[in-house]
């Protein structure tokens, strides 16, 4: 028995590497045990080698990061740490080499460890994971904050995906993973080429997860006008091209998602960018699709006050239209 023992021991750390998550959007088909022995932390925790202060410190798990729970014994969890599965990119080639991290066994304390038996665990993720999101938004933000957001805003539809939460913790979770590489690309001199190709592309799986999983929610129109950024030009060069192309797309989520959240803005940035033509092309001395242009903003500015009369992306409009009518430039200088 002993023997049979140790090899279970020493063949546990391969079987939960080797156990891999279901795909963005699919139902989790593992055991009832595998989900239910998984767990996360709400702090950071350290992973010692024995249930004992005094014992060697093995690593440390950082808010939001995964724990398998093997063993409790009092007030101390034996846990495999760092368990997390890391995305897999749908493009990503099938037969790919794989350098899965192993995750270190050790004892934590059981003290914020929250798992899918957690009574109101939905809302204990939710809400330490909101306050991590504020606090990442201050000026002298902690280190990992929107990080640690990201992964707690994850495990509450993974844990609870029947929670009235997921839904919004799904699109939040995608959201903060969004803006920090959308933020990081921003920096690399390749942001300022005029096609968008020539810089890194945002991860989309999240955000295309959402809509997956959550079809014909806020959520899923938010993931959708996120998903925009990826088209948009870096650098409209003082050409017409981008800001054509892109008045399409803002017009054509406007058009598709109408109850959206961001119609509006959807809506106003497809305005601006038909005001920014009128520049360029009386500048190309195109009068012709300079009129055509102007007529779209007055169109485009009165059906907004129309849909959405009351928000201030529809004043804005209002302003976009009022200046074209004027002959004041909106892309270029002013100054008469």
């Amino acid at each position: 028995m002993r023997v049979w023992i140790a090899v279970a021991w020493v063949c546990l750390p391969c079987a939960l590497v080797a156990q891999k998550k279901p795909k963005n959007g699919e139902p989790d088909n593992r055991s009832g045990y595998d989900r239910s022995a998984r767990a996360t932390l709400l702090h950071d925790a350290i992973v010692y080698v024995g249930a004992d202060d005094a014992a060697q410190k093995v690593s440390e798990v950082t808010p939001g990061h995964e724990v398998v729970v093997i063993q409790r014994s009092g007030p101390w969890i034996k846990v495999f740490a760092n368990s997390d599965t890391p995305d897999q990119p749908e493009d990503r080639p099938e037969f790919a080499e794989e350098q899965v991290q192993s995750p270190e066994s050790g004892w934590i304390k059981d003290k914020g460890v929250v798992d899918a038996h957690t009574e109101g665990g939905d809302a204990i993720l939710f809400g330490t994971a909101a306050n991590l999101e504020e606090e990442a938004s201050e000026p002298h933000a902690p280190k990992d904050a929107a990080s640690a957001a990201h992964l707690l805003y994850r495990r509450v539809w993974e844990y609870f995906p029947d929670s009235p939460l997921a839904s919004e913790a799904a699109f939040r979770s995608a959201d903060i993973r969004w803006q920090l590489e959308k933020r990081d690309v921003s920096t690399l001199p390749s942001a300022k080429e005029q096609e968008s190709y020539l810089r890194p592309q945002l991860y989309e799986g999240e955000m295309k997860r959402v809509m997956k999983m959550y079809p014909g929610s806020k959520q899923a129109m938010l993931a959708a006008y996120d998903l925009i950024d990826n088209k948009l030009c870096g650098d409209w060069q003082g050409l017409p091209k981008c800001p054509e192309m892109e008045a399409v797309l803002y017009l054509k989520y406007a058009d598709q998602f109408p109850e959206s959240p961001r119609a509006a803005e959807a809506m106003y940035h497809a305005i601006y960018r038909k005001g920014v033509l009128v520049s360029m092309y009386n500048f190309d001395e195109d009068k012709k699709r300079a009129d055509d242009a102007a007529k779209q903003v007055q169109a485009l500015a009165a059906e907004m006050k129309d849909r959405f009369g009351k928000t201030d992306y529809a004043a804005r409009a209002q302003s976009i239209a009022y200046k074209v009518r004027q002959g004041i430039p909106i892309f270029g200088s002013d100054r008469d």
